[in-house]
């Protein structure tokens, strides 16, 4: 028997079972369903909070999206002494991917993070923050990663001989576009690793 104090009354369970799940999210007398049902019930239920994570995310990364790519009209002189303007990025592109595009792809794992900091200050830390760490950031920075690759690889290369000669890379060989963006965010993931690691043997 379990009993639930409210302010009004107080709801009493009954089970056969060795003993009751607490969770904010088992709301009272649920336990007494049969398991088949109540992983069905939260089945429909998580799929419903990835819909809406999907959304709220296309939605936040369309806006810095928008941020990243305004233009700003600055006037240049030629040779010959004439102003001509030129529109150029107001954001860097490197600053503009370590901050803003960062937090708009891994916004659901941090706002997780901080809430679980928030709720468990003064108490022993949950495993929400390294289990946040391990898979969202490891599966991004490698699984991600190697299908991109693998997916622009020489098989599926898709140019022109013309455009071939064009560019002057060879079919199948991949080149990084930013070596900013990619030596920053190695150097702090490995030592996000390393950090992890010692936490977790400490």
């Amino acid at each position: 028997m379990h009993i639930t104090p409210f302010p009004r009354g107080r709801i009493i369970e009954y089970t056969n079972k060795d003993e009751f799940c607490h969770s904010y999210v088992l709301l009272p007398g649920m336990s007494i369903l049969h398991p088949v049902l109540l992983g069905l019930i939260y089945f429909i239920g998580l799929m419903y909070l990835f819909l809406g994570i999907g959304i709220i995310s296309d939605i936040f990364m369309s806006g810095i999206e928008t941020i990243t790519s305004q233009k700003r009209t600055i006037f240049v002189e030629n040779e010959h002494g004439d102003r001509i303007p030129r529109k150029i990025n107001v954001w860097n592109p490197t600053v503009a991917n370590l901050t803003l595009m960062a937090l708009g792809s891994s916004a659901p794992e941090i706002l997780l993070s901080v809430i679980e900091t928030v709720s468990t200050l003064g108490s022993t830390p949950g495993e929400l923050g390294p289990s946040t760490i391990v898979g969202s950031a490891a599966f991004n920075f490698m699984v991600i990663t190697g299908v991109s690759i693998y997916a622009v690889g020489p098989d599926n290369d898709t140019r022109s001989p013309e455009e071939l000669k064009e560019d002057g890379t060879p079919q199948g060989v991949k080149k990084i576009a930013d070596l900013g963006v990619f030596s920053i965010t190695t150097t702090w993931s490995v030592i996000a690793y390393c950090w992890l690691y010692y936490c977790l043997m400490d």
